[in-house]
């Protein structure tokens, strides 16, 4: 399946939901989601016909859920050409990490007090990344990382929380397109995933805030180098 297809199927499952609540905002929410999942990369140009017709809503609708993940800084409109989904920068990337070492150490943080269950869907997106990583698909394993990662923000029960994660990790995504080979990238973080989630199913906090940390340190520095080197 090409990737127009890819997402293209995506939106037309994701048409029932419209029809029945069509909004800007669901919109939105569906697109965010492809490009979290990431099947709208960095560069691609956004048809109105096409997601109009695919997701069964009028233009003044889409144009709205355009012009609110411009605000999300997912979506770049370029006069006379149109809507694309955006290239993020190397400052972009810095900007992300500091605002998740502020995000996901709360939520580290918030395991003290946070419901079995929320501690339990931590552990849940590891095995989902292993199970990803096991059929060899590695772009499924970048998603289980960031349902990993939006789990452990979960963990604050903070909707307001949710909803900054959701758009965060949603421009990370665009930022490991520039990784190219996804499988070098995405499967140390398996074995960091899994210690960190067993570290917050028996309480310790304090070490998965420090592993926390250091993975960050290791994951910016890669993209932050990546970057670099495709700037050369």
């Amino acid at each position: 399946m090409t990737a127009m297809a890819d997402w293209a199927a995506r939106l037309s499952a994701a048409r029932p939901v419209l029809d029945r609540a069509s909004a800007a905002e669901l919109v939105a929410d569906v697109l965010r989601e492809n490009v979290i999942d990431g099947s709208l990369p960095p560069g691609t140009r956004l048809s109105e016909e096409t997601i109009g017709n695919l997701l069964g809503v009028s233009r003044n609708t889409l144009r709205e859920a355009f012009r609110l993940l411009s605000h999300e800084n997912l979506l770049v409109h370029e006069l006379h050409r149109g809507v694309f989904v955006r290239k993020l920068a190397a400052a972009d990337v810095a900007d992300i990490y500091a605002m998740r070492r502020i995000l996901e150490t709360a939520g580290v943080r918030a395991v003290v007090t946070a419901p079995r269950e929320a501690v339990e869907e931590v552990g849940r997106h590891v095995e989902e990344g292993r199970a990803a990583a096991e059929n060899g698909d590695w772009a499924a394993v970048g998603t289980a990382n960031m349902r990993f990662h939006r789990a452990i923000t979960a963990l604050l029960a903070s909707p307001r929380v949710d909803e900054t994660m959701a758009r965060l990790l949603a421009e990370l995504r665009l930022a490991f397109h520039v990784m190219g080979e996804l499988r070098t990238f995405h499967e140390p973080y398996l074995g960091d995933n899994a210690r960190i989630a067993t570290l917050l199913s028996d309480g310790d906090h304090e070490r998965a805030e420090r592993e926390l940390l250091a993975y960050f340190d290791i994951a910016e520095a890669q993209l932050l180098a990546a970057y670099a080197e495709h700037a050369g």
